[in-house]
């Protein structure tokens, strides 16, 4: 009778494992994804980092500054982002404006987009103060390397991960000056903070004095670091009159516009053993999404990593704004990258 007694537990207790293993995957088929030794957010999914709202401030026509507090805010450094997430759900990316020498206190601003995707537009009609916001770690793809000079450029909004550069390159006593146009000085967040800085800044708004004039930038010496952050055609600009061998940092608003047309490409499924193609107008994730329903995403932009994918097999066109080198060796984001021409993809989905 024991021994029957404890065949039947053990027959129980698989049932119960069985249908909840089924009823977990019908939620989301992706499931179980591969461990990753650091999650692509940056923190463990398990351990949500929470701040609430202390100040919020509009610092220029259209543009709001936030400010979360918490003493769970880990630090970073100038060049940093951080993901924000929307009362909607949505993730949204804001590079980090604040002092990274204040701890506990984060600062981002952004600027309203009208006829945008609708991130910009519920921070300003629904981030009041008093209110808490999921954030995740900040990642830095825009780091400021050590260097004797630096010259930064920025356009509107771009503005915003140069200011704690402005602070780093000033207190590590290296000569640096800042390029900073607008569409109108009432447009341009922060101008009462530049003016601190005196000469060491150029502000040229557009409807006063045109564009910027980017002509110093051609004789800087090697020496220099340029930061640049801005609409693809600024960052355009001043790649194309610097000198060779000045070293140039981007960071971008959006992922680099591709000359079309794209190339189809094959995509296997290698758990749930299916294939999809992926036509030459259709990304992989909405490609993915039409046979897995479930597959997360959020910015849909290669800023955010939510559809971050372990790649088994092929050769992929990256084109975020957000993975390292090492973990380019063996994931993607689909929502931007791409195989290479003529080759097919392997997914571990």
């Amino acid at each position: 009778m024991p021994r029957l007694a404890t065949v039947a537990a053990v027959a129980a207790a698989g049932l119960v494992a069985r249908r909840a293993l089924r009823s977990r995957i019908k939620v989301s088929p992706l499931w179980p994804l591969p461990a990753l030794a650091e999650p692509v957010s940056g923190r463990s999914p398990r351990r949500p980092l929470y701040a609430r709202i202390t100040d919020r401030e509009e610092v220029a026509e259209g543009v709001v500054r936030i400010r979360v507090e918490s003493d769970d805010l880990p630090a970073w450094e100038p060049g940093a982002h951080v993901d924000v997430h929307l009362p909607s759900g949505l993730v949204r990316q804001y590079s980090l404006c604040g002092d990274p020498a204040e701890r506990g206190a984060y600062v981002f601003a952004t600027r309203l987009v009208p006829d945008g995707r609708g991130g910009s537009r519920e921070v300003h009609e629904q981030l009041v103060a008093g209110a808490e916001l999921e954030l995740r770690t900040p990642r830095n793809r825009f780091p400021l390397a050590p260097a004797p000079r630096y010259a930064f450029v920025a356009g509107g909004i771009g503005l915003t991960p140069v200011l704690p550069m402005l602070r780093a390159a000033t207190g590590a006593g290296a000569d640096w000056h800042l390029y900073y146009g607008g569409r109108s000085r009432a447009s341009m967040p922060f101008l009462p903070e530049l003016a601190a800085y005196g000469d060491r800044v150029t502000v040229v708004p557009e409807d006063e004095a045109g564009l910027l004039d980017l002509s110093p930038l051609a004789e800087l010496p090697t020496a220099t670091a340029v930061y640049c952050c801005g609409p693809e055609p600024l960052m355009d600009a001043v790649a194309a009159v610097l000198p060779r061998g000045v070293p140039l940092h981007l960071e971008r608003f959006a992922p680099a516009s591709r000359p079309a047309p794209e190339s189809p490409f094959t995509i296997e499924l290698a758990r749930s053993g299916r294939t999809v193609e992926v036509p030459a107008d259709t990304t992989a994730l909405a490609a993915v999404r039409a046979e897995l329903p479930d597959t997360p995403y959020s910015c849909e932009q290669g800023f955010c990593g939510t559809c971050r994918h372990r790649v088994l097999a092929g050769e992929v066109d990256h084109r975020d704004e957000l993975l390292t080198d090492e973990e380019r060796t063996d994931s993607m984001l689909l929502c931007v990258s791409r195989a290479e021409p003529g080759d097919r993809l392997v997914l571990d989905a």
